[in-house]
């Protein structure tokens, strides 16, 4: 079963194989990067599109605060199957002067990582426009897993999987994100305390490197390409495909949210949560929290929010928010339940009923709903609907996540929400939860605090709205940063962004990691050809 899967999954390329290997001749080495593209229009089924429009929409992305100008492409590529991807690396791999490629899924990166300045841009989704895409969602009951194009968007694989009554366990917030994209940097939300990120729910990959070569990876073959490519930022292959396990399906959630007055009460409920042990231990699927800096701001930016906490509360929360010191602390749980799995209703009542005892909650400020599975996974959908109506959807998104240390949580918190965001009237959440470090890989390519069995993943995603916001927003992020770093707290970005080499060898992975990394890009992408956009590395290659 298992090898017939794989086998449909990539029929429709191999036919093209020797047709594609012409594309690896030296003699495109003295063209430019137009003219040794536009032979792949003529040896490929892709399409090659040079057009203002075309590669200025390439230039742009979820961020918004990249310059069209200098993020161009020469081209965007849009390919009908992994094999066209390959024919167009081996062709850059060729040159004399191998241009830069990226591949680019739903263009949601915040600082330009997927650009390809002067290169080729790949449009991941026309993979799945072709007329014989059916086979890039493909569900192995049998197996439990399903085989999803990197192309594909997880709201999809959830409906696809929902049909057999299974599904992923790891998801992310938003799920009109493509696999390959969450893939290429961890993919994380509440599930991953339990389960991991979702680099941690993969069995298998198909990757195009930067070479021009198609390698089918995992733990048991080729397993230094399979733990490159998972949280690798694009820099060692383009995945194609991931198989990623299933398990039964839920029905229902019961989704609850409850106010804090202060950041030790709310971490300390969290964490009894994410433990294995103690009286909280496994009652909540899904763990996560947020700052609320300014309530009523928020309230009025995300009016979806307004579910969960009516007007009839807005002068109790203000009240509280006032005790507390203008800062309030929101946890976010969630408990599934119904459908194929065997939780049933009842037995949520009763963690629901221990929960609501244990915890350290403002007493008289929790807020339940019960919902769809669906709906709670694509609950971040409806909020951008909302923005899009409202116009606000489409601008710049300077958005900034750490990962913290559990013991240096508390400074941050104090310096940080009471300090620097402190009356920042912005819009967009700012996130805090904790994970537990064992649901991590090490030998993957995702950097995390490795000194502690937990750590927080705090994102500060905000909305530059009006005039000067960016600028504003851009400010108060360095301000984030230095605070950190004057008070010595360890801090790990995530999506991560740094101007030179020099300074993600430093400041983002460290010696040993940097040294694998380098390592890990030698052999799988000697001429940087891959995801330059990103700033790691430039052609020739040095450390």
């Amino acid at each position: 079963m298992t090898a017939m899967a794989a086998l449909f999954f990539v029929l429709n390329c191999t036919i093209k194989t020797t047709l594609l290997a012409t594309l690896a001749s030296p003699t495109t080495s003295s063209t430019s990067v137009i003219d040794e593209i536009r032979v792949l229009a003529d040896t490929t089924s892709g399409r090659i599109c040079t057009d203002a429009d075309a590669t200025a929409l390439a230039s742009t992305d979820f961020g918004g605060n990249v310059s069209v100008v200098g993020a161009r492409p020469a081209a965007v590529f849009y390919p009908s199957c992994p094999a066209d991807i390959a024919a167009l690396l081996r062709a850059s791999s060729a040159s004399a002067s191998p241009f830069p490629v990226s591949a680019r899924g739903c263009g949601h990166s915040t600082r330009g990582q997927a650009t390809a300045p002067g290169g080729v841009v790949v449009d991941m989704a026309s993979l799945g426009r072709v007329a014989d895409s059916s086979g890039r969602l493909a569900v192995s009951v049998d197996g439990r897993y399903i085989d999803a194009g990197g192309e594909q968007l997880w709201v999809d694989v959830l409906h696809a999987t929902l049909v057999h009554g299974l599904t992923p366990r790891s998801w992310t917030d938003y799920l009109h994100l493509t696999v390959g994209g969450t893939l290429s940097n961890a993919g994380i939300s509440g599930q991953a305390f339990r389960h991991g990120p979702q680099i941690s729910n993969v069995h298998e990959l198909d990757v195009v490197t930067g070479t021009g070569e198609m390698v089918t990876c995992s733990k048991e073959k080729h397993a230094d390409l399979f733990d490159a490519a998972l949280g690798g930022l694009g820099q060692f292959g383009i995945i194609t495909r991931a198989r990623i396990p299933l398990t039964l399906a839920p029905a229902r959630v019961r989704w609850v949210r409850l106010l804090y007055a202060n950041a030790a009460a709310l971490t300390g409920d969290q964490e009894r949560l994410i433990s294995e042990h103690g009286a909280l231990a496994g009652l909540m699927d899904y763990v996560e929290g947020s700052v609320l800096t300014d309530y009523q701001s928020l309230i009025a930016s995300r009016p979806s929010l307004s579910s969960f906490f009516p007007d009839a509360n807005d002068a109790r929360v203000a009240a509280l928010a006032n005790e507390a010191g203008g800062v309030l602390y929101c946890l976010e749980g969630a408990a599934y339940y119904g459908g194929a799995g065997d939780t049933s209703a009842a037995h949520v009542d009763k963690a629901l009923e221990v929960m609501l005892r244990e915890l350290r909650y403002a007493r008289g400020f929790a807020f339940v709903q019960d919902v769809s599975y669906v709906k709670f996974l694509d609950r971040v959908r409806g909020g951008e609907l909302e923005l899009r109506a409202a116009g606000v959807w489409d601008v710049p998104h300077p958005w900034l996540t750490h990962f913290i240390p559990r013991s240096r949580i508390l400074d941050f918190a104090a310096g940080v929400f009471h300090g620097v965001l402190r009356h920042d009237r912005a819009m967009g959440p700012v996130l805090i939860y904790p994970m537990n470090r064992g649901k991590w890989d090490g030998g993957m390519s995702a950097v995390f605090p490795g000194e502690e069995e937990v750590f927080y993943t705090v994102g500060i995603l905000r909305s530059a709205v009006a005039d000067g916001d960016l600028h504003r927003m851009e400010a108060r992020n360095a301000e984030v940063v230095r605070f950190c770093e004057n008070a010595g707290i360890p801090c790990t970005q995530y999506l991560p962004h740094y101007e030179t080499q020099e300074e993600w060898a430093a400041r983002h992975f460290g010696p040993g990691r940097w040294d694998r990394f380098v390592q890990r890009k030698r052999k799988y992408d000697p001429k940087a050809i891959l995801s330059r956009g990103q700033r790691i590395f430039s052609y020739p290659l040095v450390d």
